[in-house]
């Protein structure tokens, strides 16, 4: 079967789901789209790596890589290889002195590596053929500012105190949701704060 490679793209709420995420991903060499519905935790594992923050103690998933330099082995892929009554399966290939072995790993697991390893993603045409979304022409920027919208609004309760708050208060937020390992509301001050020190 052919593999076609997808990039990660960003992580919104999901609009059909309660308290879960969608995360998209986008075909390389393409115009799909390829959403897969997580959870909150999975979302925020994958955040924290996007976001380039640094918990306090590792999470499972850096955890992992830190096993995985220790013991000298490498994730070489990830790929999301089935699609079974609306669920993706996805298989990490490891590789280590020139072996490779298959392991199963839910999506958002594997993706959460993927993008800590640096690794490509893969899935299979069939799967995007029958679960990907195709983006129109001029779509994309609208795409990206109902993306933009979405991640400014939030749940709406943070929105006022963060906007009121000074930028020394956004710091202290800062280190108290880092303490509280709240990767998502630390994402968001972090983006608040750097959106102010760029227009200062």
């Amino acid at each position: 079967m052919d593999k076609v490679e997808l990039k990660f793209l960003r992580i919104t709420y999901s609009h059909t789901h309660a308290g879960a995420y969608a995360l998209i991903l986008a075909e390389a060499q393409g115009d799909r789209r390829l959403p897969i519905i997580i959870g909150g935790v999975e979302a925020q594992a994958i955040a924290i790596q996007v976001e380039n923050i640094k918990p306090a103690r590792p999470l499972t998933h850096d955890l992992f890589k830190n096993v995985a330099d220790t013991l000298s082995f490498n994730l070489k892929e990830v790929i999301i290889n089935d699609l079974v009554e609306g669920i993706f399966h996805a298989k990490l290939v490891i590789e280590q002195n020139g072996r490779e072995e298959g392991i199963d790993a839910r999506s958002s697991d594997a993706i959460a590596l993927a993008l800590r390893f640096d690794c490509p993603i893969y899935t299979y045409e069939f799967i995007l053929g029958a679960a990907g979304l195709k983006v129109e022409e001029g779509e994309e920027e609208k795409e990206a500012a109902e993306a933009g919208e979405t991640k400014k609004s939030g749940k709406g309760r943070e929105k006022r105190p963060v906007s009121a708050a000074t930028i020394d208060e956004l710091r202290t937020m800062l280190e108290e949701a880092l303490d509280n390992e709240d990767y998502e509301r630390a994402s968001k001050l972090r983006d608040e704060i750097k959106r102010r020190e760029q227009t200062n």
